[in-house]
């Protein structure tokens, strides 16, 4: 399992050959990228985004939903790469990959894994836009589609 943050430009292929080439028998590889949007919410042209981050409260909270996401679903692996920084506007700027000897629980714990970080990772978000920067919180769907899957394993413990 490995979750880092990526100050630099991220390169999902290249993450992608990394995290294959560590498995052994795995017959389900799911993965998820990020791409940073053009346009915001209200439809307003964005230049970039910034993700503000706490060295080591940030890797932590990354690392911990990675291994929630290992311990709730029959996974062998999971990678997590997020960009912190500046990101331009088609940037990568997560990716997300889960291994499993079967499909579905590859699929679940990458859908999983997405839905915490856009909630519960450590970062703080600023659109630059054309009429200025703008912070950005998780959306009320957001939020949904995090809350079905219940309380993380390890707060249950």
């Amino acid at each position: 399992m490995s979750a880092r943050l990526e100050p630099g430009r991220l390169r999902p292929e290249a993450e992608l050959e990394k995290f294959v080439n560590r498995l052994s028998g795995d017959g389900a590889v799911a993965t998820f990228i990020g791409i940073a949007r053009p346009k915001s919410r209200n439809n307003m042209p964005v230049t970039g985004l910034h993700l503000d981050h706490y060295p080591g409260m940030t890797e932590a909270s990354l690392l911990e939903i990675a291994a929630d996401a290992r311990q709730r679903f029959e996974v062998s692996d999971i990678a997590v790469v997020h960009r912190c920084g500046d990101v331009s506007p088609g940037e990568p700027i997560v990716f997300a990959a889960a291994a499993a000897p079967h499909r579905r629980p590859a699929f679940l714990a990458a859908d999983y894994l997405m839905d915490r970080l856009k909630t519960d990772a450590a970062f703080w978000k600023r659109e630059n836009r054309t009429d200025g920067s703008h912070w950005i919180e998780p959306t009320e769907e957001d939020r949904a589609d995090r809350n079905r899957w219940g309380e993380p394993c390890a707060r249950n413990q």
